[in-house]
């Protein structure tokens, strides 16, 4: 999740796209320049107070981050006040092991792709553009993660943390429920729109369709993400629950969604740096 977004409001206005135009258009950066990214992370940070981070590696348990809170409650009974996606999955692990590169150093061309084999036919090449923006679009293969972002305000859903927020509450407890897909070429997978269809359950907005046999979600304390926060740190605290298991969606459904859905979401957004460093982590129990 983030927060150009966040704030922009919660999630980046660092513009998205596919690993494609990344590659193709942006030069990838060296191991030592996300090195130094980390390095002024670790800097901006110490000593500092700040919360857990995100994104991590969700098989790593271990954590020393001193500034825990509370795991919000169960998002059923939280409302949804918005959907996003990012291009790889900003979280590692699972099935989603498979390192994208370094990409441009803001975010493009990285992250993690589907450690899985698809068809010739799943890798068919769609006619027309998927959810395009200033950095190209979605391709068939394309891993991406899909954010459920929840509040504890009284909210509905719309456009950014300003969705998450009333009058009434302006430092709601926040949940984001994390989903890896990848893009298909095939009408019979997963339809992007149902998954991301909101409806009142309950007293609450809910994203019903949330896949529920893609494993038991890893719960952990966090932050937004995005990579404006590749250099210094997210101040917003967030409970992730992140299921480990990839699906497949029909592509074509996202490109529907994105052309038309009630968060303004029309491209898939750039990820942050792993978080590694234990000092920004919190203990996964």
């Amino acid at each position: 999740m983030k927060l150009s977004f966040f704030s922009c409001l919660l999630f980046s206005a660092v513009v998205c796209s596919d690993l494609q135009a990344a590659e193709g258009s942006h030069h990838a950066v060296s191991d030592e320049v996300i090195a130094q990214q980390n390095a002024k992370l670790d800097a901006a940070t110490k000593g500092k107070g700040y919360g857990p981070q995100s994104p991590r590696d969700i098989s790593v348990k271990t954590g020393s981050d001193m500034r825990l809170f509370a795991l919000a409650p169960s998002y059923e009974h939280m409302n949804l006040c918005n959907i996003h996606m990012h291009l790889n999955a900003e979280h590692k692990g699972g099935e989603f092991t498979t390192y994208a590169g370094n990409g441009d150093g803001k975010g493009m061309g990285t992250g993690y792709k589907y450690n899985g084999k698809l068809t010739k036919a799943e890798l068919t090449p769609v006619k027309e553009p998927i959810c395009a923006g200033k950095h190209g679009s979605l391709h068939s293969g394309d891993t991406v993660e899909v954010h459920y972002v929840h509040t504890s305000a009284m909210a509905v859903p719309g456009v950014s943390l300003g969705a998450c927020m009333t009058e009434a509450i302006k430092n709601p407890e926040l949940r984001v429920e994390a989903q890896v897909f990848v893009l298909v070429n095939d009408p019979k997978a997963l339809d992007f729109n149902k998954l991301a269809a909101v409806t009142m359950d309950d007293g609450y907005n809910q994203a019903t369709n949330i896949p529920d046999n893609t494993g038991e979600p890893v719960e952990y304390a966090g932050s937004t993400t995005g990579p404006d926060y590749n250099e210094v740190a997210s101040p917003f605290q967030v409970s992730w629950g992140v299921r480990p298991k990839v699906a497949k969606v029909n592509i074509a459904t996202m490109g529907q969604w994105c052309k038309a859905n009630p968060f303004n979401e029309s491209e898939a957004h750039a990820v942050r740096n792993l978080v590694t460093n234990p000092d920004l982590l919190s203990k996964i129990d």
